[in-house]
């Protein structure tokens, strides 16, 4: 069986009533409202197809952990249904139902219960739990005495033991440290790959953009943006600075190569032109070569008196990877009282050091190192080219190493 996923118009409110007769008497007659109502979660829709992997994602207060509460049946409804179909595995709030006076295998055996599994299945699971969490003797050992990280390990242990239809992960693993992270995921990709449904709720838009099919964005309790990842992930970065700046604009269209362009903006300042170039003839590429000296070079256009202009470029993969990226604030070139009318020009030469595929630059005009103190334009996607391999050896990968054997024989 296939997990599947339909929330229908769901709605969370928190009321309060005054005093405990009038709550009562809205049991009887409809009429009675509620003297205050705050909405968390308000006619929110979506569904999860069978293997299908979907984001959620959004700021603080946007409604996520209510929204797994309400999924997973932690938490009744005021508005909607929620449907499932297929068993479920869920990873929510760290240590969530675990008895920190019971070890870290009677939690496992209590936690698998409760997930439905029997006392002979969970019996013969568990020395693959206890391999997969790694917490040597502490598994035998009250629950109390774990660090965040162990008991990450041990609930994401038990809950993946079982390969489930649908899979919910919150940003749970977070906590743990770099190592049981990079093998975490690795379990999810697996079960992925296996076909199983996965809600993936996270602030990581690496992760997103590595792992999910469908990304939905959350705000002030609802769906504000449903689509592929580039297009949510792009359009909720813009909306973190605009909400910073309410002069600020956003707008998105997917260009001919497939590439989404996101720009947002003051527009106290923007870029003219865009180009690479080759750096010996001044040529503009579309098509560099690995180990080709290049050149980025930028125009931007002036419009408004700027105390500070701060120029930085992000240069990602087609999977949305940033392969590298940095800014003038960080390599101490700030333009400092720039005029309006003027045009700055940002030279940026450097050896094409990245493997074959297709790559784009996003440059964003700043006052500093971040965009959320004045963000004059950014757009994401603005230069799309492709590198090939003329004359190096073959390698894999989205960097050239400069790199050679050197072999030696002994006999």
């Amino acid at each position: 069986m296939s997990g599947e996923l339909h929330v229908l118009n769901l709605g969370k409110s928190y009321r309060q009533w005054g005093n405990e007769w009038r709550r009562v008497a809205s049991w009887f007659t409809p009429f009675i409202r509620p003297s205050e109502e705050h909405w968390v979660l308000k006619d929110v829709s979506f569904s999860i197809s069978p293997g299908e992997t979907v984001g959620i994602v959004g700021q603080n207060g946007a409604g996520k952990s209510t929204l797994l509460k309400l999924i997973t049946g932690t938490t009744s409804p005021t508005q909607g249904q929620v449907q499932l179909r297929g068993s479920v595995a869920a990873i929510l709030e760290l240590g969530m139902g675990f008895n920190p006076d019971l070890t870290g295998r009677e939690n496992a055996y209590h936690a698998a219960g409760l997930m439905g599994h029997s006392q002979a299945k969970i019996k013969q699971a568990m020395p693959d739990i206890e391999a997969f969490a790694e917490v040597g003797e502490y598994f035998d050992q009250p629950v109390r005495t774990y660090s965040s990280g162990m008991q990450m390990r041990v609930t994401f242990s038990v809950a993946t033991a079982f390969k489930p239809d649908l899979l919910i992960v919150d940003e749970a693993l977070s906590v743990g440290d770099s190592y049981f992270q990079h093998k975490s995921f690795d379990r999810i990709r697996q079960f992925r790959d296996e076909g199983v449904s996965i809600m993936f709720v996270t602030h990581s838009m690496g992760d997103v953009r590595a792992l999910c099919d469908r990304v939905i964005l959350l705000d002030k309790g609802c769906v504000l943006k449903d689509g592929l990842p580039d297009e949510v992930v792009d359009y909720y970065n813009a909306l973190i600075a605009e909400k910073e700046n309410a002069k600020i604009s956003v707008e998105q269209r997917r260009e001919k190569d497939g590439w989404l362009l996101t720009k947002s903006g003051t527009g106290e300042a923007g870029v003219k032109s865009l180009r690479l170039l080759d750096a010996a003839s001044g040529n503009e590429l579309a098509v560099a070569q690995v180990g080709q000296a290049v050149e980025l070079r930028l125009e931007a256009s002036i419009h408004a008196d700027i105390p500070k202009l701060v120029l930085g470029y992000m240069i990602r993969d087609k999977q949305g990877h940033v392969v590298w990226g940095t800014n003038t604030w960080h390599t101490h070139q700030i333009q400092e009282n720039v005029k309006s009318g003027d045009t700055v020009i940002f030279k940026l030469p450097f050896t094409c050091t990245l493997g074959p595929g297709s790559y784009s630059v996003s440059p964003a005009l700043t006052s500093s190192d971040t965009h959320l103190t004045d963000n004059y334009e950014w757009v994401d996607n603005l230069l799309v080219f492709d590198v090939i391999n003329v004359d190096k050896d073959v390698f894999i990968g989205s960097n050239w190493l400069d790199a050679h054997f050197i072999i030696s024989r002994q006999s």
